[in-house]
């Protein structure tokens, strides 16, 4: 977690599981406020737009469930970016899948391991820090790049691929939905592809707090160090085209396609997922998964 406390807004009508996620999130020091169906969260929602970083969700709930506030949030500009946990004791595929598509990448089964609840919303949590932290650095960029129309950039690093993020969301229609799907993109050219870090290796180096380590480790080495991510970019009438190209030797990039329900819980793994649904109208990978092609359409 930040320093700065992390908000949550549990949305669930059985009072003793309220109580138990009370109890539970106490642990984490965590700001908590209680909604008992989707009615009262949405006007929680309404009255607070920029108060919670976490939405914890039942997906069965009186009056308003779960689903149906969700795809009024994702509807909804002012929530569209705001990580929803969808918590229901059926997490077969096809329940996951609509949730998906509904705009949930985070679950939790019932009943509650109170050990992968906390690390579902520190995962959450991180993930929406980071998009607002890339978020804000849009405040920062020059408006004008909406003028772009064709450019070639190279990147080596991560932080290289955060700042050309930044960048290139500048230019497209919706800044704040475009950088995080851009920057995931080029983070995954640089830590997958070529510096062949598998997704196996992430959970491992993140469950050890060694992943910004292990990149560093790798960036140094002679077979990685001269290894560039190149990215195209293009403007044509209504659409914006990236061409994603690195020198890895690809991946099978269909199995990160959708969330399986075996990687549900894991703390990273969402990235293109959430590129798909939050950011591109087509996003394409070609060969052996080292050249992708996104679309932005207006």
């Amino acid at each position: 977690m930040s320093a700065e406390k992390t908000h949550v807004l549990v949305v669930e009508d059985n009072e003793l599981d309220r109580v138990l996620l009370h109890a539970h999130l106490n642990r984490i020091e965590v700001d908590t406020d209680f909604a008992h169906d989707g009615v009262e969260a949405w006007q929680l929602l309404e009255e607070q737009p920029n108060r919670f970083d976490v939405v914890l969700l039942d997906r069965t709930m009186p009056r308003m469930n779960g689903m149906e506030l969700l795809t009024r949030m994702k509807s909804d500009v002012r929530f569209r970016m705001l990580p929803v946990i969808l918590q229901t004791a059926a997490v077969g595929r096809e329940e996951m899948l609509d949730g998906i598509r509904a705009g949930a990448y985070y679950y939790l089964t019932k009943p509650y391991d109170a050990d992968v609840l906390l690390m579902v919303v520190r995962t959450a949590a991180t993930d929406r820090a980071e998009a607002r932290k890339l978020q804000s650095h849009l405040n920062k960029g020059l408006r004008s790049l909406a003028l772009l129309q064709y450019a070639t950039f190279t990147l080596r690093t991560i932080d290289e691929a955060r700042n050309l993020g930044t960048v290139l969301a500048l230019a497209c229609p919706d800044p704040d939905s475009a950088v995080v799907g851009i920057t995931e993109l080029l983070v995954n050219a640089v830590e997958h592809g070529n510096l062949g870090i598998t997704y196996d290796e992430k959970s491992k180096l993140h469950a050890r707090g060694e992943w910004e380590t292990e990149i560093e480790r790798r960036l140094s080495m002679p077979e990685y160090s001269t290894r560039r991510a190149e990215v195209t970019f293009d403007r044509n009438g209504g659409d914006i085209r990236f061409i994603i190209r690195d020198a890895g030797g690809g991946f099978d990039w269909n199995q990160y396609w959708d969330i399986d329900p075996r990687r549900a819980f894991d703390t990273h793994g969402r990235g293109i997922l959430m590129a798909r649904h939050l950011t591109f109208s087509t996003l394409e990978y070609r060969g052996c998964g080292n050249e992708v092609v996104a679309v932005v359409r207006s």
